[in-house]
């Protein structure tokens, strides 16, 4: 159903399929992080963090709400990063921190919800630092074909 809802969302052209693709990409990154500091020992199986980070990565995916924050509600279009490039930033960490949360906070099993509301105050300086690298390097292109 998630699926569905996020292809009428994308057809539609209401929801970035930027910000899903990414959202999901950030998480399963995060997952293979946490996977490979277990499998190369550097936590040890009595650790209150060892249960959640040894969890396969896929199955952050399926175990939580994340596929519903990626879908529904990190690209609320009013909200979220309004550039290309910084959807994508604004996506990967959304689901890099929701995992980060989830594993590390024990009172807050699920972070999605606060990675995407710290990422929406964080989105205009995500777009002001896209542009502004877009503006410097259009400068630079100017510079060039005026020398």
């Amino acid at each position: 159903l998630i699926i569905a809802g996020g292809l009428f969302l994308i057809f539609t052209k209401i929801g970035s399929w930027r910000i899903m693709l990414s959202t999901i990409v950030g998480a399963l990154a995060m997952g293979l992080i946490f996977n490979g500091v277990v499998d190369a020992g550097w936590i040890s199986d009595t650790s209150k963090f060892y249960g959640l980070m040894s969890v396969p990565f896929w199955q952050h995916l399926i175990i939580g709400s994340i596929l519903f924050g990626a879908v529904y509600m990190a690209t609320d279009p009013v909200t979220a990063s309004q550039t290309n490039k910084g959807k994508w930033i604004y996506g990967f960490l959304i689901g890099f921190i929701s995992i980060l949360i989830r594993v590390f906070n024990p009172a807050y099993p699920e972070g999605v919800f606060l990675a995407i509301l710290l990422m929406n105050v964080f989105a205009p300086t995500i777009d002001h630092y896209v542009i502004r690298g877009n503006v410097i390097r259009r400068m630079k292109r100017l510079k060039v074909k005026a020398a």
